[in-house]
């Protein structure tokens, strides 16, 4: 989902802990939320000292996964236990101020939005929420050497009527707030005198569009919340209340293995989750929903709180970026495999406002030949291929997944099949048959899914590197360049999955870890409960989130409109 607390964290004490980036002094992180910077110099009675030769600033955007003005990191993960008072709000919080104060040199903290990037002029241009400045706009300007850009994505309501004025949303901690205080108020209304029965059942009827893993997990969450505390305390209309999920595809958790997603639809039945695939929601009003599906047409429901979750959208100061660098038209900004912004010096990208644009081997095929055939002869041997082979890999990892997937055991099978020649030391292939050989290697080209685990791995990624290019520019340690000559500073970013979860309720959750391991239960709940908590950014919100959890046990979660 976003670029993550924890992820700052690491590439903060990833900076702290290699040799320094060649010239750097400031280190700042700008969202909507706030900017942070890190200064590498000292005060000595209130005047700054240099530490030898002037130090490159690196400007950061985006302090969170959540696109709020706000001072604090928030953990996303945990926001559907928000919701429903598993966990309360400020335990998934950190304050800024209590992670940078950790950080060595002159730290200060500004809570600004970005509104504009200047990529030309190397300038960002912020606004204050809370104060202003003499001209009284609370606008002010940050130079840069370096920008990283990670500003997150806002929700995506693919521009279907009423959806901004009538749905809640669920990408921070204030929209589950609101959530959790919408709930409740149904309810209350749902017991006044004088009601219809439809009118309860209306005011009961609780909607989350997108079967995704947010969208299910709060469906989870709710028939949790209903069924173990509210049950008890409105027993008069808790046979009124309807959970309902919408998915415009065929099934709900299309990300998991087909596994997972039949257990969770099997259970949403067992519980009685209505889930309606293959309809489309088409208008949002304030009393209904209206779905279309092939077979029923269109259909209006009634509802008393929905919930959109159906994918992330640009912001507004991302697109006028991808416009500035020649990217206008694209629904995410695209980088290159070092996350290099596309058009742009100097600028990188993470997270959910970016995506990899994986070179394709077939673009570079003839470069590849010319870089392997070394004595010109016009043909490639076995031989010749295994020199250059870990740096084609490297380069391009698609060659490694689609051996994979084909269950080839090295490239010379590759080739084997290509010629049809049995014998794999005696094959030598002209640039036709080179270019048949990998003619399929980029379909295994994909983008990375827009999830906390991929930002956290590009934010500390990108803290190495930044560490590492003094020390790289004079000894480089990524592959040979194909198209001119040399060797790439870094390794490209390669993004190793640690595996995924989805709680389905009941005290039961679904993993799926790497190695096609599947675990569905209660079992995989609490390894869900001992990775959420070990992922926390501070001993403090682990302390904190695992009280909240011991205290739902004990005493059942909190119903108060709080």
């Amino acid at each position: 989902m976003r670029f993550t607390a924890f992820a700052l964290d690491r590439a903060s004490q990833a900076l702290r802990r290699g040799p320094s980036i060649s010239k750097l002094v400031v280190l700042f992180a700008v969202s909507s939320g706030g900017l942070v910077a890190y200064a590498d110099s000292r005060l000595d009675n209130g005047v700054e000292v240099s530490q030898g030769p002037p130090k490159k600033k690196v400007v950061v955007l985006g302090t969170g996964w959540v696109v709020s003005p706000r001072n604090y990191f928030a953990f996303t993960p945990l926001l559907p236990s928000v919701t429903c008072g598993t966990v309360e709000a400020r335990s998934i919080v950190e304050p800024i101020r209590n992670i940078v104060k950790k950080k060595n040199g002159q730290v200060k903290f500004w809570e600004a939005e970005c509104f504009k990037i200047d990529p030309t002029k190397k300038k960002v241009f912020c606004r204050s929420n809370i104060g202003t400045n003499l001209d009284g706009n609370g606008e002010f300007d940050v130079d840069y050497d370096y920008l990283v850009v990670a500003l997150g994505a806002k929700a995506n309501t693919f521009n279907t009527p009423g959806v901004e004025e009538n749905c809640h949303f669920l990408k921070e901690i204030e929209d589950a707030q609101k959530i959790r205080r919408s709930v409740m108020d149904c309810f209350e209304r749902a017991c006044l005198p004088n009601l219809s029965d439809e009118e309860r059942e209306k005011n009961l009827h609780f909607v989350v569009v997108g079967g995704g893993p947010t969208g299910v997990e709060f469906a989870a969450e709710l028939h949790d919340y209903v069924s173990e505390d509210l049950a008890n305390l409105y027993p008069n209309v808790k046979d009124l209340v309807k959970i309902s999920v919408i998915e415009a595809g065929e099934h709900i958790l299309t990300m998991f293995d087909k596994r997972i997603t039949k257990f969770a639809e099997e259970k949403f039945q067992r519980d009685g989750i209505d889930v309606k695939t293959n309809f489309k929601v088409v208008k949002v009003s304030n009393k209904a929903i209206t779905m279309t599906n092939p077979s029923t047409g269109e259909i209006s429901v009634p509802y008393g709180m929905a919930v959109w979750s159906t994918g992330i959208g640009t912001r507004p100061v991302m697109l006028d970026l991808m416009k500035e660098v020649g990217q206008a038209g694209r629904r995410v900004l695209a980088t290159d495999e070092w996350l290099r912004v596309l058009g742009s010096n100097d600028v990188y990208a993470l997270g959910d406002c970016a995506t990899i644009s994986q070179r394709k081997v077939m673009e570079d095929i003839s470069a590849i030949f010319k870089v392997a055939d070394k004595d010109n002869s016009g043909t490639l041997t076995v031989k010749e291929i295994k020199e250059v082979l870990d740096d084609i890999c490297i380069r391009y990892p698609q060659v490694e997944l689609y051996l994979k997937t084909m269950q080839m055991k090295d490239f010379s099978y590759l080739l084997k099949d290509s010629t049809g020649n049995g014998n794999k030391d005696s094959i030598e292939l002209n640039i036709e048959e080179f270019k048949k050989a990998l003619a399929n290697v980029d379909s295994q080209v994909k983008n990375l899914p827009a999830t906390a685990q991929v930002a956290a791995q590009q934010g500390q990624y990108l803290a190495q590197c930044f560490n590492k290019m003094k020390q790289c520019e004079e000894n480089p340690e990524g592959p040979r360049r194909i198209r001119e000559p040399g060797r790439h500073r870094f390794r490209p970013f390669r993004y190793r999955h640690l595996g995924q979860f989805a709680p389905l309720g009941g005290e039961q959750t679904a993993a799926q870890l790497p190695g096609d391991w599947i675990s569905i239960g209660h079992s995989s709940q609490w390894l869900w409960y001992s990775v959420y908590a070990s992922k926390q950014v501070s001993w403090r919100t682990r302390m904190l989130v695992v009280s909240d959890w011991t205290r739902r046990f004990i005493f059942g979660r909190d119903s108060s409109c709080i």
